[in-house]
């Protein structure tokens, strides 16, 4: 069910890139196979949704690419940095410094401001933001007159959009959101995903989500499909009619789990 792509995507440079990658919960009987030897390229200036029946292994993949979870066979690069050769130190400071995270949780810090938690990870890690970048940043989201206020003051989309400005304030190489608009209202689902959306098309931003929502996935260029910890299809300039068609088949084919 491969569409065509947006572009010729055969000279974009490769922002994250998993080789193989395999990930494997337990030993004999009780082994479970969450990914399968998955291939798969994530490319720069792209917004690229992952999407399977429940334990396909998408949020594994993603979690093993961010570098959030290890892997037990195959290759993770993020840029020319292979994420197997690193240690924790090393991990660490790649994923603060090359990755921006956004979750289904906001994970703001409730004693701070709404600036304050967008510059915490650039603060921990003694860098100075981009003024320029930065007013960009808050401008694209809308959040200049909510700056002062903590997240006890804000609602949910406004929280989750703070959220998006941290993981783009300090201008990371990729961001990864897991299921970002899973606790929001559909209103502002929507505004965080044109969000995300601008910042691919207007930044230059890399974004790749885990969602279980064809409608979010139609904010992405290209959607990756999974079932039993493998890719088994892809779709470019996708549209929530066509993704809703296509999970259907997995439960007309029982891949459910």
């Amino acid at each position: 069910m491969t569409t065509t792509p947006v572009a010729d995507r055969s000279t974009a440079t490769v922002a994250a890139r998993a080789t193989d990658l395999s990930k494997i919960y337990g030993q004999g009987e009780t082994q479970v196979v969450a990914l399968d030897r998955v291939s798969v390229d994530f490319r720069q200036a792209e917004f690229t949704a992952i999407m399977g029946p429940s334990g396909s292994g998408k949020s594994t993949l993603m979690h093993c690419v961010a570098g959030l979870d290890t892997f037990s066979s195959g290759s993770v690069r993020i840029g020319e940095t292979e994420l197997g050769s690193l240690k924790d130190r090393q991990l660490t400071k790649l994923r603060r410094d090359k990755i921006g995270f956004i979750f289904q949780a906001f994970n703001l810090l409730p004693t701070l401001t709404a600036l304050e938690n967008i510059t915490l990870p650039m603060d921990i890690a003694g860098r100075k933001p981009d003024k320029q970048w930065l007013d960009t940043v808050i401008q694209m989201v809308g959040l200049r007159d909510r700056l002062g206020h903590r997240p006890a003051q804000l609602s949910g989309g406004q929280q989750q959009r703070v959220a998006v400005a941290r993981a783009l304030a300090s201008r990371p190489d990729i961001i990864f959101g897991d299921e970002p608009t899973g606790n929001l209202d559909s209103r502002s689902g929507a505004e965080v995903l044109g969000f995300l959306r601008n910042s691919v098309r207007e930044l230059g931003q890399t974004v790749v989500m885990v969602t279980h929502d064809p409608v979010a996935a139609a904010y992405a260029d290209r959607v990756v499909f999974l079932a039993d910890g493998r890719i088994v299809d892809e779709m470019y300039r996708p549209t929530a009619d066509n993704v809703l068609d296509f999970m259907k088949q997995f439960d007309a084919k029982g891949r459910t789990s």
